[in-house]
């Protein structure tokens, strides 16, 4: 499997970002929604849903979240309103460290993308970037548990490793 490419997004005062790095890991699993939610059963990060990307800027405060693109293509704008967009497509997982954001800017009709969220996070919640939220996030973000293993390898894969990198 080849490395996941890496994106890192700056606070913008509304939407708070990380310090860890949004990985997308390309071509990573058969593009079949069974094949994606075994894989994250698999590495503990059980699956929770079968949908979209809402097409509004949003993230999770308390916990991380992975994208499995099942079907069709989709390009998404992670970081927030001046973030970047980025193009993906069945078979690619993408791991949203908590508090960065993504909305959904443009889709395929059959976009199909699995979510699934730590074997120790609680339910997600789900903020917008309110400016008078931003400081009470930033403090649930910073005491987000680590994920057990890479949702895509399992054990310590390259999230455990690329992520440990910047908490050292």
């Amino acid at each position: 499997m080849n490395e996941p490419e890496t994106f890192l997004f700056e606070d913008d005062g509304a939407v708070p970002n990380s310090t860890l790095p949004l990985l997308v890991y390309r071509a990573a699993v058969p593009p079949d929604p069974r094949a994606i939610e075994q894989t994250f059963a698999a590495n503990r990060w059980p699956p929770a849903w079968r949908a979209g990307v809402h097409p509004y800027h949003h993230f999770h405060a308390n916990t991380h979240e992975a994208l499995g693109v099942a079907r069709g293509t989709a390009t998404v704008l992670f970081g927030g309103p001046n973030g970047r967009a980025l193009q993906v497509s069945a078979g690619d997982i993408v791991i949203v460290p908590a508090g960065v954001g993504h909305c959904n800017k443009t889709q395929s009709a059959d976009l199909l993308i699995v979510g699934a969220y730590p074997d120790n996070a609680p339910r997600p919640d789900q903020y917008r970037g309110k400016p008078a939220e931003h400081d009470s996030v930033v403090q649930k973000i910073a005491v987000v548990p680590w994920p057990a293993a890479d949702p895509v390898t399992g054990g310590d894969g390259p999230l455990r490793r690329l992520w440990g990198t910047v908490a050292a």
